[in-house]
């Protein structure tokens, strides 16, 4: 299991892959957020998967359902996983409006701990909520 601030190498993912982003549809923020980006992504530099409409497709990456729909989780082009903020920053290097974004948040230092807890209480309550909703079964 990937821990928040854990990277990986998937055996699936090579050198030259799209970063690959895994987000949960059926939740409206997560799916406008998602929208979002997609429109800043004209030139295709990400996968775009939704585990809700598709959850076997985090098998690609050895994650389960409900950990991938607990947290965001991003493949990088070179194969490492990503959770939680560090999952947007990778996500923010692909996008033209956000990278100055990434730079920001790696350069300061314990930002992106401080900003990984943050999200960590968030998605908690997140999921907490969307298991209220009968979700949580894939």
């Amino acid at each position: 299991m990937v821990t928040d601030e854990q990277t990986v190498t998937s055996h699936a993912a090579t050198d030259g892959q799209r970063t690959a982003v895994f987000f949960d549809g059926g939740c409206p923020m997560c799916r406008r957020e998602i929208a979002h980006y997609q429109r800043l992504d004209r030139t295709g530099r990400i996968r775009w998967l939704d585990i809700h409409r598709e959850p076997e497709i985090v098998a690609e990456v050895g994650v389960n359902w409900e950990t991938a729909m607990q947290r965001l989780h991003v493949r990088g082009r070179s194969g490492e996983l990503h959770t939680g903020v560090p999952a947007f920053v990778a996500i923010w290097r692909e996008l033209p409006g956000y990278r100055w974004l990434a730079r920001v948040v790696t350069a300061v230092p314990g930002l992106v701990r401080l900003l990984d807890f943050a999200y960590g209480r968030f998605a908690r309550w997140r999921w907490r909520r969307r298991c209220r909703d009968g979700v949580c079964a894939s």
